[in-house]
Order: C-alpha cells, then sequence, then structure tokens
C-alpha cells in the first residue's frame, strides 16, 4: 500500500472514531440526566386502591343443580274416544278446578241415559207395587226379591250412563294454568292424545340432589336459597319438603325436595335452577373483596402493601403473595390460607403493578 493510501486509512479511522465517541458521550449524558431527575422526583409510584382482609361469620353451604317442576302438572287427554264438540279455553289462560274444557260427542250416551231412566222410573214403580203386596200376603217373597233386583239393575244402568257421560266432558282436575290447545273442533280423539298441558305455579317443587355424605347435613324445613338464569342476581326463597327414602346406588347421590313459593308467578315449571341450603355451624373466617384476588395458571395471588423506610421516608410497597382462596359469596372471597387479618390488600390498579413497586393508596375500604 503506497504512503497517500496509508493517510487516507488513518484519516478515515480517526474521523470513524470521533463520531462513535461523540455519539456515545451524548446518549450517556442524556442517561446521566435523567438518572439524575429521577432521583430528583423520588422512584416511580403507582395509584391503587386497597382494603383490609377482615374476618366474618361464615355458614357452610350445600350447591346443586335444580329442576324446577309443577307440584300438579299433568297432559289433559281424554279418557273415552270420540269427535270433539266443543272446546271451552283459550291457549295460556287460567282455569278453575271443574271446569269443563273439551266436550265429546255424547249424543247416543244421552239416547241410552234417557232410555235407562225409563227403564229405571217403571221397576222403581213395580218394586213399589210388590212391596204393598207382600206387606198384604198378596205375592210371593220372590217376587219381591226379583222386583228389588230389577230395580237395583235400572239405578246402576242410569248411574253408568252418568259416568260415561262425565268421561266424555273433560274438566279441569285441579285449578292452574292449561299451555297451548293441541287439539281441534271435530278432531277425533283416542285416549293418550294430548289436548294440552295443565300445571299449577304456586308452589312449585324444586328437585335436586346432594352426595351422600351431605345427606346427614339436610332436614325438612331447612331453608333453601334458588337462583335461576331468567333473573340474573335475584334469589327465590324456599324450604326442604323432604329427602328421599333411600340413596341411589349407582351415583350415591340422595334426591332432595324443596317447596317453592310462587305467587307472583315468574317462575315456571321446567326451568333450570341453581340451589343452595345453608348447612353447618357458623364460624368466622377470613375474607377479602373479590376483585383483590387474581387468578393465574401458576397461582392465586394478591398484593399485599407493606411499609418500607427508604431514605429517611416511609414508602409502601405492593407483594405480591400466593394465597388459596375458597369459596366466593357475593363481593367477598374466603381466604383458606397466605394472609393474616388486618393486612392490606390491593383492589384496584394490580394491571399496574409488579411484585416491589411503589404505591400510593388513595382509597381504602372498610
Amino acid at each position: 500500500m503506497s504512503k497517500s493510501g496509508v493517510r487516507s486509512f488513518v484519516w478515515t479511522a480517526v474521523i470513524v472514531a470521533v463520531v462513535l465517541g461523540a455519539l456515545f458521550g451524548f446518549k450517556y449524558w442524556r442517561a446521566r440526566k435523567a438518572f439524575e431527575a429521577m432521583t430528583h422526583r423520588g422512584p416511580y409510584i403507582v395509584s391503587v386502591s386497597a382494603a383490609r382482609a377482615s374476618t366474618m361469620p361464615w355458614q357452610g353451604r350445600i350447591r346443586a343443580v335444580a329442576s324446577l317442576t309443577a307440584v300438579n302438572g299433568i297432559s289433559l287427554t281424554t279418557q273415552l274416544p270420540g269427535q270433539v264438540a266443543g272446546i271451552y279455553f283459550h291457549s295460556g289462560e287460567s282455569v278453575r278446578r271443574g271446569e269443563r274444557l273439551i266436550q265429546i260427542n255424547d249424543s247416543n250416551q244421552l239416547a241410552q241415559l234417557s232410555g235407562d231412566l225409563a227403564s229405571e222410573t217403571l221397576d222403581r214403580q213395580n218394586y213399589k207395587r210388590a212391596r204393598s203386596l207382600y206387606r198384604l200376603h198378596a205375592t210371593s217373597r220372590e217376587n219381591l226379591d226379583a222386583a228389588h233386583a230389577a230395580y237395583q239393575m235400572a239405578s246402576a244402568a242410569v248411574a253408568n250412563d252418568r259416568a260415561t257421560l262425565a268421561k266424555l266432558a273433560v274438566s279441569a282436575p285441579f285449578s292452574g294454568r292449561i299451555g297451548i290447545r293441541q287439539v281441534s273442533l271435530g278432531q277425533y280423539l283416542t285416549p293418550g292424545v294430548t289436548i294440552a298441558a295443565l300445571n299449577s305455579w304456586d308452589p312449585l317443587r324444586v328437585e335436586f340432589t346432594v352426595p351422600q355424605d351431605q345427606a346427614g347435613l339436610i332436614r325438612p324445613g331447612q331453608k333453601v336459597s334458588i337462583g335461576v338464569n331468567g333473573f340474573p342476581g335475584r334469589r327465590f326463597a324456599g324450604r326442604v319438603r323432604a329427602l328421599d327414602s333411600q340413596i341411589d346406588p349407582t351415583t350415591r347421590n340422595v334426591a332432595v325436595e324443596a317447596t317453592l313459593p310462587n305467587r307472583k308467578l315468574l317462575l315456571r315449571p321446567g326451568m333450570f335452577a341453581e340451589a343452595t341450603v345453608a348447612a353447618g355451624v357458623t364460624k368466622p373466617v377470613l375474607v377479602v373483596p373479590t376483585v383483590a384476588v387474581s387468578y393465574s395458571s401458576f397461582g392465586d395471588y394478591v398484593y399485599v402493601v407493606q411499609n418500607r423506610k427508604m431514605a429517611g421516608r416511609t414508602m409502601q410497597v405492593a407483594i405480591a403473595r400466593p394465597v388459596h382462596p375458597g369459596e366466593t359469596r357475593g363481593a367477598v372471597t374466603e381466604i383458606l390460607s397466605g394472609l393474616k387479618a388486618g393486612e392490606q390488600v390491593v383492589t384496584a390498579g394490580q394491571i399496574k403493578l409488579r411484585s416491589g413497586m411503589f404505591v400510593s393508596v388513595h382509597d381504602e375500604k372498610r
């Protein structure tokens, strides 16, 4: 390489070194100034809300999936075949016990009843005459008994006709709400064909099962709290009516039946529900606001606010602490382990936190 080439290379290297030195020097100067500014302002502090862990009375609860059914509920059908001659209800209306709903053609039975009534009248008169003659010793005991038997048979035929006519007039066996009509005028019905569903809505039955190890905690008369999806956040009060006399050998569960008043007719048979029974002794447990608990696949935790002295002053620090949460009821969650009563936990602002960060509590809930 010639002397001029070496000189150019040296000058180029010097220029590059000067430029790089100036760049790194400027960045160092900026970082230094930023550090001095942060030192002057103090550490970064996150504003959070907090609450104290406390104890409260806590009674054990048994929860189960339940179904609502009608105390009285049937699918109306006719007992005798025949053609529909009259419909006396509208779909979805309330009906009273004994109210006629469907009339099956009964013209033949009415004609039969008229003939049997005439025969009954004649046989009754014959029996009266035979009884008078027997008192006068003008006829035998045998004739009297025959006349009496004929009268009884005629009366039985009339009773049979009236029973048949009653079965051809389908009436409500109890008061309740009738469903959608499934038949039409002139339709020929046979026994088993559904006319409409009839259900009594007040009260309702609540049916659910509990494991055999919890069966001893439930007894008749115990209060039951019922929740349904149709009324979120609302609870309905009922009482345990009975437990089944045996445990299902397949599932080892026992069936429980409760009664639920439904005076406002808000609930309907067939609804899915959740039944909660308060059971066991009441004991004090440690609770925190539900919003204070953070859940993750690595474990559940809360941020505990602690005081630390730094540079001659007291600072608040949020420390992530693993906990074992239990049951959640409303706005509070039971803490089984990992926390003590009186400790302060963060209830809002956790998304901005990392364990060990400085915090400022601006709202402490009691």
